[in-house]
């Protein structure tokens, strides 16, 4: 067809084919009509207001008269240096390459829409689909938290159509009344307020920040307290009153470790600082902390915010409880272009301590060149002990130390990023079903067990539709450019699609580990489904300067934060 052509000329005509067709196909988004804010977010476009309700609530969180108020003296930072390139230098795909990727990455969308049909039939406006029996259940606090979480994903999905419907939604829920009197603070940041916030960086839908600051004056209650740490779930009557709220004792570290990178961004788009503030004091104790405990680098499994004590604890993990505290480390220097010196601090000694003491490389019949993050537990005589254990959960880890090698110019912790992302596909090609369990034991050499070489047991077999590991598998592509990572996302995609695939949508896998017939699952499918893993399953496929990594920064639940130049 092309001929006699020169090459370059080839090439150009083929790359304008793919643009047209994805542009044709919605999945190249328009271009912003109207000009920057001052804080450099789209304004108002393809879509005017008055298509949506005017956003409703029955009481004004930001009317409270709190009886304990934040200091608010901590002001947003002015951008450090430059920050490096994270993303690979991709050249012009072939384009029979071009044409197989674009195949994988509309099947991914098939998929997604497909369970977004299902939630909007059967659990509309309601916070999950219950994928077998075709009903809704209320996880959260009531407000459409598959609705919210799904957003960005319909944007970027090109299916304007829902995402219009869906923002006309996000426009009637009334953040002032609750299914419960206990609201999860950490569960509310990540998927609602990173959610809306993603949502609105993108589309530039007015509607979608009102609603977002809304929301972040709700998350800001919950720092009400007498020494200014956040409450673990907030009591929805006392925050009200503005009375002042009584911090838990312990709780995970996760949890007030994972609200900095949301109410940052939340300040960012605002120009109000007292978000960013606030959260500011919470990451002045982690910091003061972290070269203080039993493993000097990181912190416990679980803190006692009422003390202020992020020091004292024996068992230290990277995955559930505490995995989004050390994957923010990064990201907020990221987010705040390394203005605030303590994260790249802070991410430094804690990849180093990472690297020392939990990424170990398992005993495997060929001896693959992979690493696996296990837990530590001090001993009595106050040394650390490596468990062999892992989980989906703590996946993340890959992606995570390979973008802070490209951040702070460590190109062992990149190569580190990748033998850890490819210790999880290892996990999800050796179970006959192609998933990886929920948690697991990796070998010493004599194992004797039912399952594949190399795993001593699974203790949680299951599949609960986790992001963990196609997450850093996006991220080692775009950060490598390997195309074999493009190639394991596929087939740990078809394996995942048809694994948990119902008559409605999709859910999750009771037992991952047994070889032939129908897979037992479980009637419940999470946001995250759609929010997160569908998401990494289209980018890896999409072309790389889409969502580049250089230009936003996911959040936990892979809601991208757009970068302020």
């Amino acid at each position: 067809m092309f001929a006699g052509r020169p090459r370059f000329v080839r090439n150009g005509i083929l790359l304008m084919a793919v643009i047209l067709t994805l542009w044709h196909l919605q999945l190249i988004p328009q271009r912003p009509s109207s000009e920057w804010t001052r804080h450099e977010h789209y304004m108002n476009h393809n879509a005017s207001s008055s298509q949506y309700p005017e956003p409703k609530s029955s009481f004004n969180w930001s009317s409270i008269n709190f009886r304990y108020p934040p200091h608010n003296s901590t002001r947003l930072p002015s951008p450090g240096r430059p920050l490096p390139r994270i993303q690979h230098r991709f050249g012009v795909e072939q384009p029979i390459a071009a044409k197989k990727q674009m195949e994988r990455m509309l099947q991914v969308k098939e998929v997604f829409l497909r369970a977004w049909q299902g939630y909007k039939k059967f659990a509309w406006k309601q916070d999950a689909l219950l994928p077998i029996s075709g009903r809704g259940r209320e996880q959260f606090s009531g407000w459409a938290a598959t609705l919210v979480d799904s957003l960005d994903t319909l944007w970027i999905m090109g299916l304007r159509d829902e995402f219009d419907e869906a923002v006309a939604a996000v426009a009637e829920i009334d953040f002032g009344s609750s299914t419960s009197n206990r609201v999860n603070i950490f569960e509310t940041n990540i998927r609602y307020l990173g959610g809306l916030l993603a949502a609105y960086d993108l589309s530039g839908r007015e509607v979608l920040l009102k609603k977002a600051v809304e929301l972040g004056d709700l998350i800001y209650a919950g720092f009400n307290t007498e020494n200014g740490m956040p409450v673990d779930f907030l009591n929805f009557h006392s925050a009200k009153s503005g009375e002042g709220l009584v911090v838990e004792g312990s709780v995970v570290s996760a949890s007030p470790g994972t609200l900095s990178l949301e109410l940052a961004h939340l300040s960012q788009v605002t120009g109000d600082p007292k978000y960013y503030s606030a959260v500011s004091q919470v990451m002045d104790v982690f910091y003061q902390g972290q070269s203080k405990t039993s493993v000097p680098g990181v912190w416990p499994m679980n803190v006692n915010m009422m003390a202020k004590d992020v020091i004292h604890g024996s068992t230290f993990t990277l995955g559930g409880c505490a995995d989004s505290l050390y994957e923010y480390l990064p990201k907020m220097h990221q987010l705040l272009r390394g203005g605030e010196p303590k994260y790249e601090a802070m991410s430094k000694m804690f990849l180093k301590t990472a690297d020392r003491h939990f990424l170990f490389r398992p005993m495997l019949p060929k001896e693959d060149d992979i690493l696996i993050s296990g837990n530590v537990n001090v001993d009595e005589k106050g040394n650390p002990v490596l468990d062999p254990e892992t989980e989906h959960l703590t996946c993340f880890v890959g992606g995570m130390f390979g973008l802070a090698g490209k951040l702070f110019n460590n190109a062992d912790d990149v190569e580190t990023g990748v033998k850890l992302t490819n210790g999880c596909v290892y996990a999800y090609r050796a179970f006959p079903t192609g998933m990886m369990p929920e948690r697991i034991d990796l070998a010493p050499p004599e194992w004797k067990s039912h399952l594949p070489k190399g795993f001593t047991s699974a203790k949680d077999p299951r599949y609960l539709l986790r992001p963990e590991a196609i997450e850093s598998v996006f991220y080692s592509y775009r950060i490598t450019g390997r195309r074999e990572f493009q190639d394991a996302a596929w087939d740990m995609f078809t394996a995942i699609a048809k694994g948990t695939e119902t008559a409605y949508a999709n859910a999750a896998v009771l037992d991952v580990t047994i070889d032939g017939g129908k897979l037992p699952l479980e009637d419940y499918m999470e946001s995250f489904w759609l929010a997160e893993t569908l998401k990494y399953f289209y980018l890896i496929f999409a072309p790389p300067d889409f969502i580049s990594l250089d230009d936003y920064v996911l959040n936990t639940e892979a809601h991208p934060f757009k970068l302020t130049k």
